[in-house]
């Protein structure tokens, strides 16, 4: 098997974000395959451990990837400030005299974007809704490019590394096997709260689980990265819970106009046509348009917003919600089936160097700085009785049973196959007994040693 079959074959999708099977993107001719490792948001961990600890297995996968996809270039992008990451990858480099370069952004979120990136580092832009190989690049995360590593030695992607951090004793990290209640986890960082709420992910565009029913059933996914810990009434959840007529209100009477969250957009700085400002102006007219024309013309910019939400916890100075707001206009045109064009040229705007947002400022407009800075010390690894995993981890078709419940699996077995069309394989990440297996996924009891 080449490369990308055996990628193929391991499951592997991106780990750092909504999981696109990672055969697919590397099924392409591209000029650059730059490596992410900039941890996009604040208080997430696990690309700075992993480049660390295994900086030489990273740097040795590149090439083998970059020789797949023609890329003449090899980069590993992280920010500036991670010194003991960099200092640690120069060494690889330098020792298997590697031509992959290190590219050294600033302290900025949404860095690890992956159209900021490709801007940072090529000075590219990719275009409105577009895709990295438009612009000649492959993107992946560097806990990506590892389970491709295993893939060709044959292993499947089985096991997560994560962090947990925000309202805990202290901040950990841990490999899991994939399916590991996301309860468990937290229990390993001892939560310094009983009454907490969860964000997986980062502060800005993670997935919020409020209710404990929904944590009780969540689990580790081959995309889970960080586990955010916080009280339940901190400021994010109950800005997250506005309903959208609250949102209406509000838009209408205090939206002063300024612009500051269309001058700090990012997608609006490499040049995409989008002013969520326009969005907010023109909110308060939306019910009374009925035609699908003067719709598009009147919101159809709400389709480029990546909804990083830098325009609402960061920008705007009344505390509006554009964020929530394009969101709501993106739902819309999916009911409406609006389809919004595309412009395909992009050009970053001059001063996209100078209106980028501080990492350390926006931890403080979040209120999360108490828990800023503070890292994990070491790794654990985080056994269970049971897992319970997914068979859609991934963007596209959720994957196809291949075992039956009453079975004894082996830790890297198909327990289910990737389904027609844009799919992933799902492998058992335990040795043990499948106790029930639907369409959803298969329940595993571990087998004691």
């Amino acid at each position: 098997m080449n490369l990308i079959e055996m990628v193929k074959a391991a499951g592997v999708v991106g780990a750092g974000g909504a999981g696109f099977p990672t055969h697919v993107k590397l099924n392409t001719n591209v000029e650059y395959f730059i490596v992410n490792a900039a941890e996009c948001e604040p208080l997430i961990e696990t690309d700075k451990y992993l480049c660390r600890t295994f900086a030489d297995r990273i740097i040795r996968t590149i090439p083998q990837i970059a020789e797949a996809i023609g890329a003449s270039k090899k980069v590993i992008a992280l920010k500036g400030a991670y010194e003991k990451e960099i200092a640690a990858l120069k060494v690889a480099i330098r020792e298997q005299n590697s031509d992959v370069e290190i590219f050294e952004l600033g302290y900025f979120y949404p860095a690890g974007d992956e159209q900021t990136l490709i801007q940072q580092v090529t000075g590219r832009c990719v275009p409105e809704r577009g895709l990295p190989s438009d612009v000649g690049c492959v993107v992946d995360n560097v806990g990506t490019v590892l389970n491709i590593a295993d893939a060709l030695e044959g292993k499947a992607v089985t096991e997560k590394y994560l962090s947990v951090v925000g309202e805990v004793e202290h901040p950990i990290q841990l490999r899991v096997p994939i399916g590991t209640p996301v309860l468990e986890c937290v229990k390993a960082a001892h939560p310094t709260v009983s009454d907490f709420a969860l964000i997986m992910g980062g502060p800005m565009m993670g997935k919020q689980l409020t209710e404990q029913a929904v944590m009780e059933q969540a689990v580790v996914t081959k995309t889970t990265g960080n586990i955010l810990v916080l009280p339940k009434d901190h400021y994010l959840f109950r800005k997250a819970s506005l309903p959208m007529e609250t949102v209406r209100k509000q838009t209408k009477s205090a939206c002063l106009q300024c612009k500051m969250c269309t001058e700090l957009c990012p997608r609006y700085l490499i040049g995409h046509q989008i002013h969520p400002n326009l969005m907010m102006r023109g909110l308060w007219l939306e019910p009374t348009i009925t035609d699908n024309e003067e719709y598009l013309r009147m919101y159809g910019e709400a389709a480029n917003c990546c909804s990083c939400g830098v325009c609402e916890m960061f920008a705007c100075p009344m505390g509006l919600s554009p964020r929530k707001v394009n969101d709501y206009f993106k739902a819309e045109f999916r009911k409406r089936g609006i389809q919004v064009p595309k412009n395909p040229e992009a050009h970053a705007r001059e001063f996209v160097q100078e209106r980028k947002t501080p990492t350390n400022r926006l931890v403080a407009r979040l209120n999360l700085s108490q828990y800023y800075g503070k890292h994990p010390k070491t790794c654990e690894e985080l056994t269970v009785d049971t897992v319970f995993i997914p068979f859609s981890q991934h963007i596209g078709r959720p994957a196809v049973a291949v075992k039956q419940a009453g079975e004894t699996v082996a830790k890297g077995e198909l327990i289910a196959a990737a389904a027609e069309g844009l799919s992933a394989n799902i492998h058992s990440s335990v040795d043990g007994v499948i106790e029930e297996i639907t369409d959803k996924g298969a329940r595993i009891t571990c087998r004691k040693e």
